[in-house]
């Protein structure tokens, strides 16, 4: 690959517009808060804000035609992976990246693993389990099992429509330890095993794929547990004030990025974006409105008190030391390399 010029990516002819894609709802408004708007104040660019639920479908299509609407993308790690080795999206060279404020380079500022060739690290997040605690006003659950277990915590649970998390729950609370979980996906067996673990709970099961989607679930009584993304939840509970509790046992620990579509014509634009996004006082204060772990060393002082609600988040946050005690952190590289082989399976799961 050539030398990639600093300058020339820097500055360029581009239309006074980029488009940015994430995962809507609150995150998208904390990001406007957090980068989107200081971009805009200090650039002159108009950020045009989609929705979209993951995937790389639509990346896909507009690189293959040529006919790229996207500039910028909230991904998961492992999409970003997958998407770079498909040459759907643009490297991401740690020159272009800021400094910590002290002068430390972005690349020994960054958590290990946050940052990919073609992503960078935008907060780490967990996928967690959420109750509404008027359904269970006596006996609470606490682990990953009970989550499965539909005789002492009667009713229905909404799981994420894809094989991500779930499997790694089922094994979970099959008596799988953290740390042997990945080894058992390994192995055909150890799918089979989560896939039965699951059959336990399928006609308890309602799918969800937008973001939103677990809160509405809990609060219109649809279940009464759902796997939930931890900040939609704490969002939940103390900005909109529902009754809910998350569960941390076993929680999925993972990273989300930020990835730029391969052939944008408006690249200069969206290395600045994602320059600017990923500094540390970007993603303190999206970390400050969605109680996501940054991704920064130089931004964890930074994160104190939620700005929405003033509630202190270091409890909150995925990696404070009480919600680690049974937690997984989500093994990227193995979904990059098997997701479309699991997923298969998956689907042929909930065709049976």
């Amino acid at each position: 690959m050539a030398p990639l010029s600093f300058t020339n990516c820097w500055y360029g002819n581009d239309p006074k517009e980029l488009t940015a894609v994430s995962w809507g709802g609150y995150y998208t408004e904390a990001s406007v808060e957090a980068y989107y708007r200081p971009f805009e104040e200090s650039t002159g660019f108009t950020v045009r804000q989609l929705t979209y639920s993951g995937g790389l479908e639509e990346i896909r299509a507009q690189v293959t035609s040529g006919e790229i609407e996207w500039d910028v993308v909230d991904l998961e790690i492992f999409d970003a992976v997958r998407g770079c080795n498909e040459g759907l999206l643009e490297p991401i060279p740690w020159v272009m990246l800021a400094p910590a404020a002290d002068g430390t380079p972005a690349e020994d500022d960054f958590l290990e693993d946050t940052t990919t060739e073609c992503g960078v690290g935008a907060s780490v997040y967990s996928t967690i389990y959420a109750y509404n605690e008027e359904r269970f006003p006596h006996e609470k659950p606490t682990t990953v099992a009970d989550f499965f277990d539909v005789a002492r915590f009667p009713g229905r649970r909404g799981m994420r429509r894809s094989p991500q998390v779930n499997l790694e729950f089922a094994l979970m609370a099959d008596g799988v330890p953290p740390a042997q979980v990945y080894n058992a996906l390994r192995t055909p067996a150890g799918q089979e095993r989560a896939l039965r673990r699951l059959d336990g709970l399928r006609d308890h099961i309602r799918w969800w794929v937008g973001a939103d989607d677990p809160v509405e679930m809990l609060a219109t009584g649809e279940v009464v547990m759902s796997t939930s993304f931890n900040g939609r939840m704490f969002h939940a509970r103390f900005l909109q004030g529902h009754p809910f509790t998350i569960v941390w046992h076993g929680q999925v620990v993972d990273i989300g990025q930020q990835g730029i579509v391969r052939g944008t014509p408006r690249l200069s634009q969206a290395y600045r974006f994602v320059r600017l996004g990923s500094s540390a006082q970007a993603i303190a204060m999206l970390s400050r409105h969605t109680a996501y772990s940054p991704s920064r060393r130089s931004a964890l002082p930074l994160v104190t008190t939620h700005v929405g609600s003033g509630v202190e988040l270091a409890p909150h946050l995925p990696g404070a030391p009480e919600n680690m005690g049974h937690a997984l952190r989500s093994d990227w590289r193995w979904w990059s390399d098997n997701f479309d082989d699991v997923n298969d399976l998956f689907q042929a799961w909930l065709d049976r």
